[in-house]
């Protein structure tokens, strides 16, 4: 029998840790000497510490290793299954916020998009032709006014917009759509603000897929937002090239 020092000596693990085990009811001592206090630990315990620290050691968390440490073996296989899963999740979590900070590092940019999925929304607008950007400004003069714009990039001539209207003007339902959105700063103008999105839309590989809403909030202090929403899906691939043509092979 070995006290708990000892235990903790032999297998690199803290006696804090040891005690929290117990609290947790993962693993307890042999005995405990009521006269002293000391916990002593045989071999069942250590190999039931090393089962422990070696489920940990898979990815399972010791409230999961709790529920499985007795079970059967078909229960530690379908845990793992769902572990590998969640890793899976995470590792590619970690990897799409490592694109996106490298490509900050390699391209700086006046705004932070993040994708998300919104629900749809009915709005009631008024439809109009632009000629140049400029115009927009002037749609926007209220401070909380909704604009869409349906642009696949930079304007090259006259383009189509709408203003939201509130009851009147005709209806225009969005459906459920993932969005890149991104909130412009203040002292960046909407115009920069959209050059840099569209493209940091290029650079990971989406397409525009409907109308970009510009939307200006009001809080009750009367600070201002703009935010930026850009439907999106992955973009085509691009079509290879015609090869050079001949007489059929013989």
């Amino acid at each position: 029998m070995w006290r708990i020092g000892q235990l903790a000596r032999m297998t690199g693990v803290s006696e804090r840790t040891l005690r929290h085990y117990d609290r947790l009811g993962l693993l307890a001592p042999a005995a405990v000497d009521r006269a002293t206090g000391y916990r002593w630990y045989g071999v069942a315990e250590l190999a039931r510490l090393e089962r422990i620290r070696g489920l940990q050691h898979l990815g399972l968390s010791l409230r999961r290793i709790a529920d499985i440490l007795d079970a059967p073996d078909a229960h530690l296989r379908q845990a793992l299954v769902e572990t590998v899963a969640a890793l899976r999740r995470d590792i590619a979590a970690k990897a799409a916020a490592l694109a996106a900070a490298e490509d900050r590092l390699a391209t700086p940019t006046s705004v932070l998009p993040r994708t998300v999925t919104v629900a749809a929304r009915r709005l009631r607008v008024r439809c109009l032709e632009v000629t140049h950007p400029s115009e927009l400004a002037a749609l926007c003069a209220q401070p909380q006014t909704a604009l869409l714009t349906w642009l696949r990039g930079r304007p090259t001539g006259g383009f189509v917009a709408a203003v939201a209207t509130g009851r009147d003007g005709e209806r225009l339902d969005l459906p459920a759509r993932t969005v890149v959105r991104a909130v412009v700063p203040p002292a960046t103008g909407v115009v920069r603000a959209g050059q840099d999105l569209i493209g940091w839309l290029h650079r990971r590989g989406l397409a525009i897929a409907g109308p970009t809403l510009e939307e200006h909030l009001v809080d009750a202090e009367e600070g201002i937002a703009t935010v930026l929403e850009i439907p999106v899906r992955p973009a085509a691939p691009p079509r290879a090239a015609p090869g050079p043509t001949g007489p059929p092979l013989q």
